[in-house]
């Protein structure tokens, strides 16, 4: 399969998708460890994409959305943004709204 269509798939197959470095028990980087945090601490049910352990989704998931950096998350397959998009939505409460409308 190809990697954009491979990333496609994981990205339509899940409500809710990480793509981080590391996973959310063990994340790799600081950006990572903060949205996870944050998913968890909205009681979001989310899969997760640890990019380091799968190089061809890290050397090619910037082309999918044109967002060059991780974590990135996406929600009823759209992207909403890396970290600081994410803690801020967290602080005003979009983020909580968002997830709920997703698990509906």
């Amino acid at each position: 399969m190809d990697i954009m269509e491979h990333i496609k798939q994981i990205v339509e197959s899940n409500l809710i998708i990480l793509f981080m470095k590391g996973t959310p028990e063990s994340p790799q980087c600081g950006f990572s460890s903060k949205v996870s945090r944050v998913l968890s601490l909205c009681g979001a049910e989310f899969a997760f994409v640890n990019v380091l352990a799968e190089s061809e989704v890290r050397e090619n998931l910037h082309r999918y959305a044109d967002w060059p950096t991780f974590p990135q998350l996406y929600v009823n397959k759209s992207l909403v943004g890396g970290c600081d998009i994410i803690m801020e939505m967290h602080e005003s409460g979009d983020l909580q709204k968002l997830l709920s409308r997703a698990s509906k």
